[in-house]
């Protein structure tokens, strides 16, 4: 085994209207391979909430008129600030979230590309021009369409991306003008104040950011508050619907759960979806909104298929996350492993196959494989969150997609086949945000448009549809006869 070393615990103060503050309870930050302490965080009061909130209020007079070419320097000074910190920002994230180091790599580099994107976007919120002289009398008169930044932001960002999804608040706000104040996941709050860091040091200013780790009770002044004109949330559906209808009048932006599923259809490259199907049903030990869930195999090819998956996963490693031969580390609580652990033994209760996996250790679930499964189990119809996948066969294409929108959930489904018209079909008919063919639904790339319908969310992410989302289109008509 590896030789692997953790830094001891440090103590960290939150970020605040332009300086680092010291004050409230100290939490314990710990890893959630081992329990063992990684630093203490100073978390904020709702004193301290109202503090950022009047700061951000107070610096939107600046952001709000930052040329689009100082919002853009400041952007790619971010995303150089990371890569000048890639390591540090790796190991952190690994610590704090259980990510395998060579996954939490990737995170990072995605949180580059996020904040380079960003710079790009800054200096692209085009307008319209609109002829108004239709009739007779709106002769001589014209329009110009311009969007504006709507005003201070609130992000609350989950633990199982505790970098590249404080990006996807902070980058498009910034690049659209709008000072945010962001509460991070009470699980994994260090990238995020490291970002900060970053930011702070790239020259945005003083008030245009503030991190700040809350209570669930303290952040519902991020909530209820009129000053803040959108909250943009990523995380559990129930918490998600409920902020949204405490909101009052402010935008909400929602990226909730899934349990997303694939179609592997038998004339398919059956070993390749086999691959993404293990690449997208456990890394991060399933701890994505999109990962793999539910899979469906045409009869014909059902046997052939479940062998390929049942052989990837067995070759995946399970272990320490800072190991870099790590494919499967823990899930963030040994409270989260047990309850995944129970449903894979309440859907062997009730008739389902183990195909493999199935054992917990701590927190740390195997990479699990199930079969004659039932679409009401836990395991099927709720978001497991966990390294389990479910497998089952069907006769027609048809089927698939009504066994695939009989879910409360509605985020990103993967089609595998080589015949375009079913793909369209599927276009057409899954009521899911994103339909990805010839891949997993766990596929993202920073800049797409992304979020769900039903119960996965509301609005869109992705920098350009983030920032639309972010600023309010203004109209000006002009009369110069």
């Amino acid at each position: 085994m590896a030789e692997v070393t953790v830094t001891p615990a440090i103590t960290r103060g939150f970020y605040l209207d332009g300086r680092w503050v010291e004050q409230g309870d100290l939490v314990e930050i710990k890893s959630p391979f081992d329990g063992s302490v990684l630093a203490r965080v100073f978390q904020g009061t709702r004193k301290h909430a109202e503090m950022a909130i009047a700061a951000a209020v107070k610096a939107f007079g600046t952001t709000r008129r930052l040329p689009a070419f100082e919002r853009q320097r400041v952007l790619r000074k971010i995303a150089q600030g990371i890569g000048e910190r890639k390591e540090e920002f790796a190991r952190t994230l690994c610590l704090e979230a259980g990510k395998p180091i060579k996954a939490a790599r990737t995170e990072v580099d995605r949180a580059i590309f996020t904040f380079t994107v960003a710079a790009e976007e800054s200096t692209r919120n085009y307008g319209e021009y609109l002829p108004l002289d239709w009739q007779e009398f709106t002769a001589g008169r014209w329009g110009i369409v311009r969007r504006f930044p709507l005003g201070p932001i609130a992000g609350i960002t989950p633990f199982n991306f505790p970098l590249n999804l404080v990006a996807h608040k902070l980058a498009p706000a910034m690049a659209a003008g709008c000072p945010i104040v962001l509460k991070p996941a009470p699980q994994t709050p260090l990238c995020a104040l490291l970002l900060a860091e970053v930011v702070q040091q790239a020259g945005w200013p003083d008030g245009g950011l503030s991190v700040v780790p809350l209570s669930n009770d303290d952040a519902g002044l991020l909530v209820t508050d009129d000053r803040i004109k959108l909250i943009s949330f990523t995380g559990s559906a129930s918490v998600g619907w409920d902020i949204k209808r405490r909101a009052g009048k402010k935008k909400v932006l929602l990226e909730l759960g899934g349990n997303a599923a694939v179609v592997v259809h038998g004339d398919s490259d059956l070993a390749y979806a086999a691959e993404r199907c293990v690449a997208g049903g456990f890394v991060y030990a399933g701890q994505s909104c999109i990962s793999v869930q539910r899979i469906l195999v045409e009869h014909a090819v059902y046997g052939r298929f479940t062998d390929l998956l049942v052989q990837g996963v067995l070759q995946l490693k399970m272990g320490n996350p800072l190991e870099e031969t790590t494919d499967v580390g823990p899930l963030i609580r040994e409270s989260d492993a047990v309850r995944t652990g129970d449903w894979i033994q309440e859907a062997v209760r009730g008739g389902a196959q183990l195909l493999c996996g199935g054992k917990r250790t701590g927190s740390l679930v195997e990479p699990t494989v199930l079969t004659g499964t039932r679409p009401d189990m836990k395991v099927n119809c709720q978001e497991i969150f966990g390294p389990v996948v479910t497998v089952e066969p069907y006769n027609e294409f048809g089927e698939a997609l009504t066994r695939i929108n009989d879910s409360a959930y509605g985020l990103q489904t993967g089609v595998f086949t080589r015949d375009a018209k079913r793909l369209f079909q599927a276009y057409e008919e899954l009521e899911v945000g994103a339909v990805i063919a010839g891949d997993v639904p766990s596929f993202r790339i920073d800049h797409m448009p992304y979020g769900g319908i039903k119960d996965s969310g509301l609005g869109r992410e992705g920098l350009r549809y983030a920032i639309e989302e972010m600023t309010e289109p203004k109209l000006m008509v002009m009369n110069l006869r």
